[in-house]
């Protein structure tokens, strides 16, 4: 690889090599600093001159980043270490992706997943069935959402890993984020860019809804972000929400059609109430449906219009559904008596969505405990929304307790003061009762304690509800021994 020529590509500027036109010795991986061998190329948002001597004497090949600092220019310049500075790590981080895909997966076939709401569970749905299939496939989607961002090398890294492996990949299942953003900066046009470097044969839009407060302020500036997704979707085939307004006014080449109520298009499955249709044909009934929540049917749409996209043989796409286990925090249930339900529901769609689906499952004359964690050091213009949908799904027989989760959080997720206060005002203001704790472990046992065996429990929220299961096996266990 020319060095010039991949700082050219990611509008970097070169320093500190006189030398050498060509990066000895690449490997071809792109990686962390702390997990870097010789000749590998490290990805970081920021470095020292620590970080330049510790990468000169692991005998990296070249390092690129986007902020340097205490004395790293300087240090690149004495040790004649090539240091590559970008105004934009996207640029580097989507150009590492392109390259490790041509390079170490050049045969296989590619999907991409964005939109505000249910990447995650159409992601991993897809990924399900082509390994029921009998394909190697690689995903990106975890159960901990902890490798479903492009902002830095991972997902680069992990392919190069899993190629090493298990041999070559058949398909590649990669969810985007629809926007993203580093301290407090939009990344512009984040899912077109990277959708571009993955080229997908396949590309999926989920819905455009409000999230990521401060790096977007407005619907608008949402859609404007995915409005690019599908040119760089191009020819391959743009798997589109028909229920959703915004997602309908997108241009795609080559659209793909789902949606919860009947559709005349051939190029399109539908779920009539009753059955998922494609072409006049029943795939599937509700009775052999996984889960059968609204917003989880259409991520179930979403994944059998992919795989239907792709060719793949109708029983492997039915096998693949009716198999599948759902990610942790997806409605995940934890609970008999009384019914406990875990979602990671955190904006204002989600909460409005997975509320619904629940009261659906009330018994009459029970209650529903909403548990809902602010989301902590987000700002108050998500919380915001997050509490205004909770007005909107307030129903009779539903009691309403909040946790600052002050206990399980760290300081990237500390609920602030005004965080708290933009909940309380709101509720007040609608005359609308609810419960406070400041620790999550309090707050579940107190609820635990309180519902009776026939009523349901509903969990929801980001950071501050994840260690929820594991606290609650401590409460059932403590309770039972007391």
């Amino acid at each position: 690889m020319e060095i010039q020529e991949l700082t050219e590509a990611i509008e970097g500027k070169l320093i500190g090599n006189d030398e050498f036109f060509s990066i000895d010795g690449f490997t071809g991986k792109f990686t962390f600093l702390n997990d870097a061998h010789t000749g590998d190329i490290v990805i970081r948002h920021w470095i020292n001159d620590k970080g330049i001597e510790m990468a000169f004497d692991q005998n990296i090949a070249c390092l690129i980043t986007q902020n340097p600092k205490d004395g790293a220019i300087e240090m690149a310049e004495h040790l004649n270490f090539p240091l590559i500075i970008t105004d934009k790590i996207e640029l580097a981080n989507a150009y590492a992706l392109s390259y490790t895909i041509n390079k170490f997966s050049p045969n296989s076939t590619n999907i991409v997943i964005t939109g505000t709401n249910g990447k995650s569970t159409t992601s991993h749905l897809i990924y399900h069935i082509l390994k029921t299939a009998g394909f190697n496939v690689f995903t990106n989607t975890d159960s901990e959402s902890e490798f479903n961002t492009l902002i830095d090398p991972m997902v680069s890294k992990l392919i190069v890993d899993e190629v090493t492996k298990n041999g070559e990949l058949d398909y590649l299942v990669i969810e985007v984020s629809e926007v993203q953003g580093w301290l407090g900066k939009l990344m512009e046009h984040h899912a077109a860019l990277m959708s571009e470097a993955i080229n997908p044969k396949v590309g999926v839009i989920t819905n455009i809804a409000m999230d990521h407060i401060g790096l977007v302020n407005s619907i608008d500036d949402v859609f404007r972000e995915i409005t690019a997704v599908p040119k760089a979707i191009g020819d391959g085939v743009c798997v589109l929400n028909h229920d959703d307004e915004l997602v309908m006014k997108l241009d795609a080449e080559n659209p793909f059609y789902t949606s919860m109520s009947p559709l005349d298009e051939e190029n399109a499955v539908y779920y009539d109430g009753e059955k998922i249709i494609h072409q006049g044909k029943t795939l599937m009934t509700k009775e052999e449906l996984p889960f059968t929540g609204n917003h989880f049917i259409q991520n179930i749409l979403s994944a059998i219009a992919s795989c239907i996209s792709l060719r793949i043989n109708e029983n492997d796409i039915i096998e693949g559904v009716k198999s599948y286990k759902a990610l942790n925090r997806r409605f995940a249930k934890l609970n008999d008596e009384p019914l406990i339900y875990d979602d990671f529901a955190h904006n204002p769609d989600g909460i409005k969505a997975t509320i619904s689906e629940t009261i659906k499952l009330l018994p009459p004359n029970q209650t529903l405990y909403v548990v809902c964690a602010i989301r902590g050091s987000r700002g108050v213009e998500i919380n915001q929304l997050n509490v205004e949908a909770l007005v909107e799904s307030v129903a009779d027989n539903m009691e309403l307790i909040l946790s600052s989760s002050n206990d399980v959080v760290n300081d990237l997720n500390f609920v602030e003061q005004e965080e708290r206060e933009v909940f309380f005002n709101t509720l007040k203001q609608n005359d609308i009762d609810f419960i406070h704790y400041d620790d999550l472990k309090e707050c579940l046992s107190e609820t635990y304690k309180k519902a009776g065996k026939n009523d349901i429990i509903l969990l929801i929220g980001a950071q501050g509800m994840d260690p929820a299961e594991s606290l609650l096996k401590d409460i059932r266990l403590f309770q039972k021994l007391n």
